[in-house]
């Protein structure tokens, strides 16, 4: 989205602030469509939106903790809880032991959880090559070091 207003100078607190909040009057829908997208696709792999996003943060993390995935998502440890439960039910993790935590299994990938996580990323991958305009590797960076510190600015929210 191209604005005319000028981004060589040095914005006042408060126009940082109401741009700011443009960010999230876009990435509000922007979620909610890209989860809606998902949840059409599901048939496809059979994944919900929640088991997906527990198939990635496995994927890029390792084998993890559901509390450990709860903080890493900002979602509930119930709402993790589920969605591993609803994954282990697809044979797409199993629990293992956690050498640093008895009482805390640790979730990890198995085979055919990758396959089904490897599938679903390789078809967003082909829908996100669809992105249009004259975007630049510069732009992604500017985009995500924006989206880095308003997300270190809620850090502290407590989503148990």
């Amino acid at each position: 989205m191209k604005d005319d207003r000028s981004t060589h100078a040095e914005p006042s607190r408060d126009e940082l602030a109401d741009r700011l909040t443009e960010v999230f009057d876009l990435v509000g829908p922007l979620y909610r469509r890209v989860h809606r997208k998902v949840e059409q696709a599901a048939p496809i792999e059979g994944l919900s939106v929640g088991v997906r996003a527990v198939l990635d943060l496995l994927r890029t993390g390792g084998p993890m903790t559901v509390p450990q995935m709860g903080r890493a998502q900002a979602l509930s440890r119930q709402f993790v809880q589920r969605m591993v439960n609803d994954a282990a039910a697809q044979g797409l993790v199993e629990s293992i032991p956690n050498p640093a935590h008895r009482r805390s299994s640790l979730i990890r990938l198995t085979d055919p959880g990758l396959t089904a996580i490897g599938a679903v990323r390789g078809r967003e991958h082909e829908l996100l090559r669809k992105v249009g305009g004259d975007l630049t590797m510069g732009d992604v960076e500017a985009c995500l070091r924006v989206l880095d510190a308003m997300h270190a600015l809620f850090e502290d929210v407590d989503v148990d």
